[in-house]
């Protein structure tokens, strides 16, 4: 990149400055992440749009890492964003008005502009087909107060519901098992994020069995009920929505945001006659947006050029790309209306092969039907599940809810970034 280019893409870009972080502290934005070098002040070149900036204080032998803590923001053109590290709290802080406005002159002033990393232009596709959907209206209606995503401060989520064995092992390893927290969270700051609630279930009294069954086996008219008194009618801001609770369980490691987004996806992918008749194009847009998030989630090969990796690759295991998953079970059947179907949208035809494709060739999962029954599958204590066996057992529609089989990875980039390295 020549030189004028490079000083343009400054000025124009939005620039993160972060103050007295320690060495070693894991910082994120999107898809990349950094190990903190000695002259760490921030990342620079940031375009314009929505972003994820996520954290992990270390201990000072870098080998410890805490929960990890992230917050959205929509940076304008030449915006300035500031933040100090707390040394007290471990966490970055806004800094008084005042301050503010003298580091952002500092800033475009180009003082601090040798201490600050690029931000790496060529993964910046991949992070735009990750948030297509994601806007500022979508981030202030969803995020927390304070807005900060982190499981430390996340309230303990579905009490009485059962939990598979996988969800267990999410649970232990995003709350305490694989990361070890610097400190304790009172109890009293534990809030969460204002998702949409998804019902597990459609129950109404007096219904008999068979119309329970029914409306229960065909999502549709859930659907249409969270579509119009949720989002307002809008297609975009539920799919926004996903892309906000997958980014911030992805980067975020988010317990709170994996469990919104499997309710999600769960929702669509137990419709039958929506994909066909009603929602034709939401169903297009759904299943491109999951294809992008598991393309990139379920990548296996990323190179992880320093310490940050630590932090993360723990919760890869092979066990999480099992058959035996909530998607694998969804995706199969979905696939299999999809074949039977005799008038398919094009689009949405292209965009199913492509997941089907990509979910065959990066773990090898097999959708042909072996059985009658083969798909169906229900969680403990689901009293509809009884009649759905009973009465329509020869219909080969999932109405499980396990565990995504896939974790975090993201993209790493070499500490030297920030080690005072001249701008790109």
């Amino acid at each position: 990149m020549d030189p004028e280019t490079a000083l343009e893409l400054v000025k124009q870009g939005a620039t993160l400055l972060l103050l007295d972080v320690p060495q070693y502290t894991l910082v994120g934005i999107d898809t990349q992440m950094f190990t903190v070098g000695p002259a760490f002040k921030g990342i620079k070149m940031i375009p314009p749009g929505p972003h994820f900036v996520y954290y992990s204080s270390s201990s000072k032998d870098g080998k410890q890492f805490s929960p990890i803590v992230g917050f959205f923001v929509d940076a304008a053109p030449s915006e300035v964003i500031v933040r100090k590290w707390n040394q007290q709290e471990e966490r970055l802080v806004k800094v008084p008005e005042d301050e503010e406005e003298r580091f952002c002159q500092a800033v475009k002033s180009l003082e601090f502009d040798r201490y600050l990393g690029p931000y790496n232009l060529s993964q910046y596709g991949e992070w735009k087909r990750l948030s297509s959907y994601l806007t500022k209206t979508i981030i202030k209606r969803i995020e927390p107060i304070g807005g900060e995503i982190t499981v430390a401060c996340e309230s303990e989520m579905d009490k009485n519901s059962p939990k598979t064995s996988i969800e267990r092992a999410l649970d232990a390893q995003l709350g305490t098992g694989k990361f070890q927290a610097s400190t304790s969270v009172d109890q009293s700051k534990k809030r969460g994020c204002y998702y949409t609630t998804i019902p597990r279930v459609i129950k109404r009294r007096g219904m008999e069995g068979k119309e329970l069954t029914s409306l229960n086996l065909d999502k549709t008219e859930l659907l249409e009920s969270v579509l119009i008194k949720d989002y307002g009618g809008s297609e975009d801001l539920l799919l926004g929505e996903l892309q906000f609770a997958y980014i911030a369980f992805l980067m975020g490691q988010s317990l709170e945001a994996f469990f919104q987004w499997k309710s999600l996806v769960s929702l669509l992918l137990s419709c039958i006659e929506a994909p066909f008749r009603t929602r034709s194009h939401l169903f297009t847009k759904f299943i491109k947006v999951i294809f992008y998030q598991l393309k990139y989630g379920l990548q296996k090969d990323r190179k992880e050029s320093n310490g940050a990796g630590i932090a993360v690759s723990s919760l890869l295991d092979k066990s999480w790309f099992s058959a035996d998953s909530f998607l694998h079970r969804l995706c199969k059947d979905f696939f299999l209306l999809m074949q039977d179907a005799t008038v398919v949208d094009g689009d949405l035809l292209t965009w199913t092969r492509k997941l089907k494709e990509l979910l065959e060739n990066i773990l090898g999962w097999e959708f042909q039907q072996n059985s009658a029954v083969d798909g169906i599958y229900f969680e403990e204590d689901d009293e509809v599940s009884l009649y759905v066996y009973e009465h329509l057992v020869s219909l080969s529609l999932s109405l499980t809810f396990l565990p995504v089989q896939f974790a975090p990875v993201v993209e790493m980039l070499d500490e030297s970034s920030f080690n005072g390295v001249p701008a790109a």
